[in-house]
């Protein structure tokens, strides 16, 4: 059949066939929504966008109005009215009226929702379009009326014209919140701060915050309680038995209500504004402000219930207790005797402490004529072989899976499962710092010690070596020995032993960098274009001073520490050295001061307490 053929055949068929041939049956006509008098059972949707009780005249306004509409209209019924009260419509988050509607509609509880405009319904585009097609794809569908756009949603048309209001209402929204961001930052830079209900105070006729003495012994009490060592949740406990109130007048009290009290700076007198910030004026979840926005602080605002010395050394305790510890201010312990005297023991879970912080407290402990700092050397004995000249080749040219080393990174540290053994496969280590001659020590150590660190994990069959962060102590290290951040370092270290305790100690000063190449490239080798020659990805840089020699000089090196068999030298490998004096500017409140405050708190609150009795009682 030619193309000519082809397209006349299909003509003929387009052609139809006789009207008289063929039976139209008519569909059923749809009522307009604004004539239509068949039976309906309608809900109302209303809502106010804010919880000010100035809003709830707007808020019964619009229940009256929607009462009074539909008794007005023949055939329809009144279902339920439908009311979120002080909630925005960016998101169904808490419009659990809105939730529940939309769950009676998919029940065939309700056959039409009436709201006053598609911003009441929805601030946000996806959800207000979302929820208009999921209800007209019911059997039957659902319409949804829009009395100020005069808008059906079951018109086969609206669609369009509610995806340009709902856009419109969503940058309405949009716009409202840059404003009130903008507001709040103008109000901030210019030191007004808003002072929200605080424990502890009240508010004058013109605004500003005084204390309240009654609910300033309990912040008092919790702020003593928290530095006397006692936990969020025994703090809690104690306020309920001394029945104790909230600002809000409740009797509960929860550990994250007290650490909330805790964190609050107004209780040292200052204001510090913007600490979160809502990225998304949509969902408007609050998010901690980590430098993305400008903040404001103003010291001495207001009388202060607590020192401001108190408060920081709070802040403090509260970071050391998320690495899982409990206690006061930690303190760095010096060893001031046997094989390790002048290391300083590591806290695995603070932060806290600085490069000077660990050399003063070496200083504190042991003062420089009580330190040996002299390295010991060797001579040939009469008649032996002399050595002088020679040295001894570093271990580090004899890589072996036997090797005793670490690897150190900005953030953990990992050793090779050959460190394992020569521990015995403990399951807790300690480690130590020597910040005069950068060596770095592991010993064993128990499980109750605060400073235990697991460095080991079993499978059933091996040890294996477990990859330990710290956070909190190695960007110290890297810092004092002047390492890159970016790159690890690799260490070999010896096992110093006396026969009955051991421990291992490197020497930070002899480490390898790893520096990894960025934009490694292939190269095609031109004898042989199939082969192609793969550089290393890192390479490992040794100290310069290594260029000049394989070694120390043999008379000259001596073993890191001492090997425990001198008999002018103590062991004690395990002392748990003695603590030093903090170096902080900040002069919390004493031990003893702290517990002459609880006391006399306590007291006082009991005494208070008895008397209210006693006047009820009258």
């Amino acid at each position: 059949m030619t193309k000519s053929e082809d397209k006349q055949k299909i003509r003929s068929r387009y052609k139809g066939i006789s009207q008289d041939a063929l039976e139209t049956i008519p569909a059923i006509e749809k009522k307009d929504i604004f004539v239509d008098d068949s039976p309906k059972r309608v809900g109302v949707y209303a809502r106010v966008s804010t919880g000010d009780p100035r809003q709830t005249s707007s808020f019964e306004l619009q229940q009256n109005h929607y009462t009074d509409l539909i008794d007005r209209r023949e055939g329809w019924t009144l279902y339920h009215i439908y009311a979120d009260e002080g909630i925005s419509g960016t998101s169904l988050k808490h419009r659990d009226a809105f939730v529940q509607m939309i769950e009676d509609c998919k029940q065939h509880k309700v056959d039409l929702i009436v709201t006053k405009s598609v911003s009441r319904f929805a601030r946000n585009i996806y959800d207000c379009i979302g929820y208009v097609r999921e209800l007209a794809a019911l059997k039957p569908p659902v319409g949804v009326l829009f009395e100020t756009e005069s808008l059906f949603t079951l018109k086969e048309d609206s669609e369009m014209s509610l995806s340009f209001i709902a856009t419109l209402a969503q940058e309405e929204s949009h716009t409202k919140s840059s404003s009130m961001n903008l507001s709040y930052e103008m109000r901030f830079s210019r030191g007004i701060f808003m002072t929200p209900e605080l424990l502890g105070y009240d508010k004058d006729e013109d605004g500003n915050l005084v204390i309240n003495e009654d609910e300033a012994l309990t912040v008092r009490l919790i702020f003593f309680m928290f530095l006397y060592g006692y936990s969020t949740q025994q703090i809690a406990d104690t306020l309920m038995q001394l029945k104790r109130v909230t600002k809000r007048g409740n009797y509960k009290w929860t550990a994250g209500t007290v650490l909330n009290i805790l964190q609050n700076e107004r209780h040292c007198g200052d204001v510090l504004a913007h600490k979160t910030f809502t990225p998304n004026y949509l969902n408007h979840r609050s998010v901690k402000n980590r430098g993305e926005k400008a903040q404001y602080r103003q010291r001495d605002h207001h009388e202060a219930i607590i020192s401001r010395d108190d408060f920081f050394a709070v802040q403090q305790i509260i970071a050391y207790r998320k690495g899982g510890r409990a206690g006061m201010l930690p303190h760095l312990h010096v060893i001031d005797t046997g094989a390790l005297r002048g290391f300083v023991i590591i806290n695995p879970r603070w932060a806290g402490f600085t490069g000077e912080d660990y050399l003063a407290a070496v200083e504190a402990i042991l003062p420089a004529q009580q330190r040996d700092d002299s390295e010991a050397t060797m001579t040939p004995e009469i008649g032996a072989l002399d050595l002088r000249g020679f040295e001894v080749v570093r271990g580090q040219f004899f890589e072996s899976y036997n090797s005793c080393a670490i690897t150190f990174a900005s953030d953990s540290i990992k050793f090779t499962s050959c460190t394992l053994s020569k521990l015995n496969n403990c399951i807790q280590v300690e480690f130590l710092f020597d910040p005069i001659r950068k060596l770095f020590v592991v010993r064993p150590t128990k499980k109750d010690n605060r400073n235990a660190v697991s460095w080991l994990s079993f499978d059933g069959k091996r040890y294996h070596p477990k990859k330990i962060m710290g956070h909190a102590y190695l960007p110290v290290i890297y810092e004092m020995m002047g390492w890159n951040s970016e790159w690890p370092y690799y260490v070999h270290g010896e096992c110093r032993d006396n026969g009955t305790d051991s421990f291992l100690v490197f020497d930070l000063k002899e480490a390898e960098a790893v520096i990894k190449i960025r934009n490694v490239v292939k190269v095609v080798v031109p004898e042989n274009p199939e082969a192609t020659n793969t550089p290393a990805s890192t390479v490992t840089a040794i100290p310069q001073n290594w260029l000049s020699n394989f070694g120390n000089e043999y008379y000259s090196c001596v073993p890191l520490l001492t090997d425990g068999t001198s008999a002018t030298q103590e062991w004690n490998a395990q002392d748990a050295g003695k603590p030093s004096p903090r170096r902080d500017t900040l002069k919390p409140s004493t031990e003893q001061e702290l517990e002459e405050g609880i006391t006399s708190i306590i007291a006082t609150i009991r005494e208070g307490s008895m008397a209210h009795d006693a006047t009820d009682i009258v």
